[in-house]
């Protein structure tokens, strides 16, 4: 993820946590690619970025979302691709200002908020085989202020 005052922080994997939590940072960026492990598999995301909207989508480690414009990321939808997409599931939570560490999105659900400009200062993300237990509770991945 690209952060706040930080620029580009390290690759994280199996689940790690990407960005900041408890120092009010907002994501600005993001690039997304897996280990497919000999699978058919892809990725895709597409963020709601701050006087922007949804972005197009984009995958496999290209960036979404903006660099060096001071533009915070609100949402993200992740989805996977290829031959082998459905035997796996892919679970997606963001910490949001304000709200902290929401439900998990799963396979192009929206996570994070829209219309609060409360930025995403986190992200975990977890594929895991078709039809295992979510991560945790998904109820709640996206709030809304119509």
């Amino acid at each position: 993820t690209h952060v706040q005052d930080q620029g580009w922080q390290n690759w994280q994997s199996n689940g790690g946590v990407s960005g900041t939590s408890g120092e009010s940072l907002r994501l600005e960026g993001i690039e997304i690619k897996m280990d497919t492990r000999g699978y058919d598999l892809g990725i895709e995301y597409a963020t709601h970025v701050q006087n922007q909207g949804w972005q197009e989508l984009k995958s496999n480690g290209v960036m979404s979302g903006t660099e060096g414009q001071s533009l915070r990321l609100e949402a993200i939808k992740i989805q996977l691709t290829g031959a082998d997409a459905t035997q796996f599931d892919v679970y997606y939570r963001v910490h949001a200002q304000n709200v902290g560490w929401m439900d998990w999105a799963s396979n192009g659900g929206e996570a994070g908020t829209a219309g609060f400009g409360y930025r995403l200062e986190a992200i975990e993300i977890q594929v895991l085989p078709k039809g295992s237990p979510a991560p945790g509770l998904t109820g709640q991945p996206f709030l809304e202020n119509k």
